[in-house]
């Protein structure tokens, strides 16, 4: 990692964006690094992703219950604590909840 210094984030003082979702939505707050954007995403209830998404991630799930569904069929659940690497490329993935998210994610 480079083109950056060292630095800390309050992420309360970064401003959110929202992003509709298919149902419900998200709330980033984004940072960006020279290539690596980082982000501290807050999913509604009853979120679900609008689209497949190709971009590689690494997510960890901080608050709430995460359902990540990959278009080859295969879903995985997360709970507080547990984290998923995606890479760049197909099959694609996209996210879902119920009870609402909080995640930190690395992109």
């Amino acid at each position: 990692m480079s083109g950056f210094t060292f630095a800390t984030t309050d992420w309360s003082m970064i401003a959110p964006t929202e992003h509709a979702g298919e149902t419900g939505t998200a709330l980033w707050r984004t940072q960006q690094f020279g290539a690596i954007r980082v982000r501290m995403v807050e999913y509604s209830p009853g979120y679900k992703a609008d689209h497949w998404c190709a971009k590689g991630h690494v997510i960890l799930l901080l608050e709430g219950e995460l359902e990540t569904e990959i278009a080859d069929g295969k879903r995985f659940t997360l709970k507080p604590g547990e984290s998923y690497q995606a890479p760049d490329g197909e099959p694609g993935h996209r996210s879902s909840t119920t009870l609402g998210a909080r995640l930190f994610i690395v992109d």
